[in-house]
């Protein structure tokens, strides 16, 4: 998950709510064919999963080791000492932006009670680096919008910005699909994408939606994410910035919806061991032992590695698992005097230590709250967390004239935030050797880097798999 969650995603995910001959399957009519569920990990697909399986009427129960829901995109309630005392903040533990193409994510939100247009402001595709590059897609119908956006761009010179447009133009007729994978660097090498134009454009969005820098991230990938966000419909490019916490705009009303259709979510109560059997397999937790008809792996990649090992069957899988290489994403709060704001909600900084800034009271009415993002590895990762800290303000007083000192701030690091979307990954697979025992997950096997959509679609996923098994 990176500052904006990544941003390109499939397009045609399970349908949501169910069909007219799912609602009639015995499944949904009450005969769950003696299928009960375990599901490790109330992240984000995790609680797909088991929204998915409850809509059908499968019992389920959801085990997550946290006192809180959401995984790696997750609220938190921050004390802090400032000017006028002691006090709470509501928090994320990273800065998540989600598109239009959010199809399946979006829709799931909608399913368990949410309402899009107030969940979330809105915004046209626009890219601000301060002082630097300024892009903003008019309201015209895609792949138009995007063309007149990079011809129009400031802050690029005219051959840079037909460059740019060659370069969309060019893969459009290609079908955003290349012969054989490489880096982003390489490919855009090949097209002529010259450094002002790469470090301005291209390197910013890549980092955005892969985490990963550009030197080491897969151009196939990175072509996904332009095919399915910029180049189909214009409102799948449409900038969603959420105006409540994550784990209120999603886990927290799944597990409710969960609840409501008898399952159950258990905070707190992490899984300890997994022991598979004949026709099931066993859970053990802090509850005790459980047994289940199927199990859908839905923790992190080290957690879930953690869990699997025990089991030789599964040894390739770990051995996936294993090899995924990992990048960073640091969070720096600043509370600022409430008068403190920024040009616009969101704007990136160009060769900064912060890429991307979030202006928390135009977003979420957080006063004075700014949010400074630094996705994936760099010499950040050399400095303290006051040092870092210190940076961000110096550059929030160079850029934008903010002569106030925060009243207080909070660095959350996510040294584990995605895995590094590098070319020809092998990702772990949904399905195992073990048909009763799924993994789902941002990093499991997809077209996409790691982000909300693709956790929510490999959820959907396993809970297909196990309708039909």
């Amino acid at each position: 998950m990176v500052g904006f969650q990544g941003v390109a995603q499939e397009l045609t995910p399970p349908n949501l709510p169910l069909s007219g001959e799912e609602r009639d399957s015995p499944l949904t009519r009450g005969d769950t064919g003696g299928l009960s569920v375990a599901i490790i990990g109330g992240g984000y697909a995790g609680m797909a999963a088991a929204v998915a399986l409850a809509e059908r009427g499968i019992p389920v129960t959801v085990f997550e080791s946290a006192p809180q829901l959401g995984g790696r995109a997750r609220g938190l309630p921050l004390s802090h000492r400032g000017r006028d005392g002691e006090g709470e903040t509501q928090l994320d533990n990273g800065q998540h932006l989600l598109l239009g193409c959010y199809r399946a994510t979006l829709r799931m939100i909608e399913l368990v009670g949410g309402n899009i247009e107030k969940d979330f402001l809105r915004l046209p595709l626009q890219l601000d680096l301060h002082g630097e590059l300024s892009l903003k897609a008019p309201r015209l119908p895609a792949p138009l919008h995007l063309l007149i956006a990079l011809l129009t761009a400031q802050g690029l010179s005219f051959s840079a910005r037909l460059h740019a447009a060659h370069f969309m133009l060019a893969m459009r007729r290609a079908n955003f699909r290349i012969t054989h994978d490489m880096t982003v660097t390489e490919l855009l090498a090949q097209h002529g994408q010259d450094a002002d134009l790469t470090q301005k454009l291209w390197e910013p969005l890549c980092i955005a939606a892969l985490n990963t820098p550009i030197h080491k991230a897969s151009a196939q990938i990175f072509l996904n994410v332009l095919r399915d966000a910029l180049n189909r419909s214009r409102a799948d490019s449409d900038m969603l910035l959420p105006r409540i916490d994550f784990t209120a705009l999603f886990p927290q009303r799944a597990a409710n919806y969960v609840e409501q259709h008898g399952g159950k979510v258990l905070i707190s109560c992490g899984v300890e061991a997994l022991r598979p059997l004949e026709d099931g397999i066993e859970i053990t937790s802090a509850r005790g032992t459980e047994k289940f008809s199927h199990v859908i792996c839905a923790a992190p990649p080290v957690v879930a590695a953690k869990l699997l090992r025990p089991i030789a069957t599964l040894a390739e899988t770990v051995a996936r698992i294993d090899r995924l290489e990992h990048q960073p994403i640091y969070t720096v709060y600043l509370q600022y005097p409430a008068h403190v704001t920024l040009p616009h909600p969101m704007l990136g900084l160009h060769q900064r230590y912060s890429q991307w800034l979030f202006d928390k009271g135009r977003i979420a009415g957080q006063q004075g709250l700014l949010a400074a993002v630094i996705s994936a590895e760099g010499i950040h990762q050399e400095l303290s967390q006051e040092e870092l800290a210190q940076k961000v303000i110096a550059e929030l007083s160079a850029e934008f004239g903010i002569a106030e000192q925060p009243e207080w701030f909070k660095v959350i690091a996510e040294k584990r935030a995605t895995f590094c979307c590098s070319p020809n990954l092998q990702r772990p697979s949904q399905l195992t050797p073990l048909p009763r025992l799924l993994l789902a997950g941002d990093y499991t096997a997809g077209d996409y880097p790691a982000t909300l959509e693709g956790a929510v679609l490999s959820g959907l996923k396993c809970a297909d798999v196990v309708t039909m098994q």
